[in-house]
């Protein structure tokens, strides 16, 4: 068994069983590129598993609501911020998106694990839910890629699972009263969980981004060439939690340096030279004091060294709080792979992935939608030396989807436009990235350090 807060960036020996994970193969001029784990290695050379034994479990909320289940996975006692995402498909990008990091994740499908668990398909090297509730979790997936069930995913990440809970009866409460602690484990100890969510602390309180970053800065595709031979432009992508398929689709696009939320403007600029900056997206409360605010602090110096800068969910959080707008949390947020969203630019709508408790509030009609606690950043001023504009909008609550830079080639949207698994209305932005990117260096001679060169 293994932690599920294994570091993101843990190399893999050539030894090690499993697919693994190395973006930066396949991409044109790269000789060797690193390989990372894949959450699912585990299980593709793992001694066998017992079966979920589906004791008598039970789910208890702040609010003092009760649901009785069975348990899977790992019988440990769980406990975090209970949400819900409402996939029909996609649990395993899901288990290992750190965006979930501290949270007890309620899936709404009510089958769960149909297909199984595949190797080299999830987000990260580990699952990052404190807990997992379903409705019925199938025992026995059926699909001749399957290197394992959800049980046995969870159970050799040391993450409990409890089914047979009336996750429609669980879902409509938390839409009309908020997110909510909680706890689950096994019947037998409810006086102790009750104890523990009596004195739990709510996780955005915590340095959630510290927690799924990387742990120091790596070069995933050196020598990475466009078709006609000439080197890609260089990226630094900030790691707040970031997702294996945006980095996939960023070494597409751009010779990618992996950095850790914490690493420094002037630090990333001494070792790596980029030419640009991205920020992922990421799990907690973007106004944290800690590992969250030093990634802003590197895109806002970026944005004013005149570097474009892409953001993607925290990391559109992030440049909001950085123009001088604040960040509230949600009353429930955007989970899930169906979420409308206006482009007010050409009013076209997209239909998007999305995993975010806080939100940007908007600059004219404030926080939209917000989490009872009236949970809210303070007031800032813009660092960032430009203005901006409003170009996003959630088409349901009209909550901000994303921020245009004016004069700058920097923009942010709250959406994951990797979806994995999903729809791939956003995908272009990668692309509007890349050109912006490719427009600045020809704009910019005397700066232009293509590749890193000097």
């Amino acid at each position: 068994m293994i932690n599920s807060r294994v570091l993101t960036v843990s190399l893999m020996s050539k030894s090690t069983p499993g697919n693994g994970f190395s973006p930066g193969a396949g991409v044109l001029g790269v000789k060797s590129p690193p390989k990372f784990y894949d959450a699912a290695d585990i299980l593709v050379d793992s001694e066998d598993i017992q079966p979920a034994s589906l004791a008598p479990g039970v789910l208890l909320l702040a609010d003092g609501t009760k649901f009785r289940g069975h348990l899977f996975g790992a019988e440990n006692i769980a406990q975090g911020e209970l949400v819900f995402t409402t996939g029909m498909c996609g649990y395993q990008e899901s288990l290992t998106d750190p965006s979930f990091a501290g949270q007890v994740l309620t899936f709404t499908w009510p089958l769960l694990g149909n297909y199984g668990i595949h190797a080299n398909s999830s987000e990260s090297s580990g699952v990052w839910p404190r807990g997992v509730v379903c409705r019925q979790m199938m025992k026995v997936p059926d699909h001749r890629d399957s290197v394992g069930s959800v049980h046995e995913f969870l159970s050799a990440h040391g993450v409990p699972g409890i089914e047979g809970i009336d996750t429609r009866a669980l879902t409509k409460r938390v839409r009309e009263h908020g997110t909510v602690l909680c706890v689950f484990g096994p019947i037998d100890k409810e006086q102790e969980m009750q104890s523990i969510l009596d004195n739990l602390i709510p996780p955005d309180s915590q340095d959630l981004v510290a927690e799924v970053t990387c742990s120091e800065s790596v070069l995933l595709n050196e020598g990475a060439t466009n078709a006609e031979g000439d080197l890609l432009p260089r990226l630094a992508a900030i790691d707040c939690g970031i997702k294996f398929n945006i980095l996939r689709e960023l070494c597409r696009r751009f010779e990618v340096v992996w950095c850790p939320a914490n690493m420094k403007f002037d630090d990333i600029i001494e070792q790596w030279s980029p030419d640009a900056f991205f920020s992922s997206n990421g799990p907690g409360d973007p106004a944290h004091p800690g590992a969250a605010t030093v990634a802003r602090n590197t895109l806002s110096s970026a944005v004013r060294a005149d570097l474009p800068v892409m953001g993607i969910c925290l990391g559109h959080q992030l440049m909001g709080l950085a123009a001088g707008l604040r960040t509230y949390k949600l009353k429930y947020g955007h989970r899930g792979a169906n979420q409308p969203v206006i482009d007010l630019q050409n009013g076209r709508v997209h239909i998007t992935s999305q995993n975010h408790g806080f939100a940007v509030e908007d600059p004219n009609q404030g926080m939209l939608a917000p989490h009872p606690s009236g949970a809210c950043s303070s007031k800032g001023n813009n660092v960032l030396g430009a203005d901006f504009k409003v170009r996003y909008v959630n088409a349901n609550d009209r909550t901000v989807e994303g921020l245009d830079l004016v004069g700058k080639s920097s923009f942010t949207v709250q959406f994951h436009p990797e979806a994995c698994p999903g729809p791939h209305d956003a995908a272009p932005l990668f692309d509007r990235f890349s050109e912006l990117v490719k427009q600045d260096l020809l704009s910019n001679p005397m700066t232009q350090t293509l590749g890193g060169e000097n």
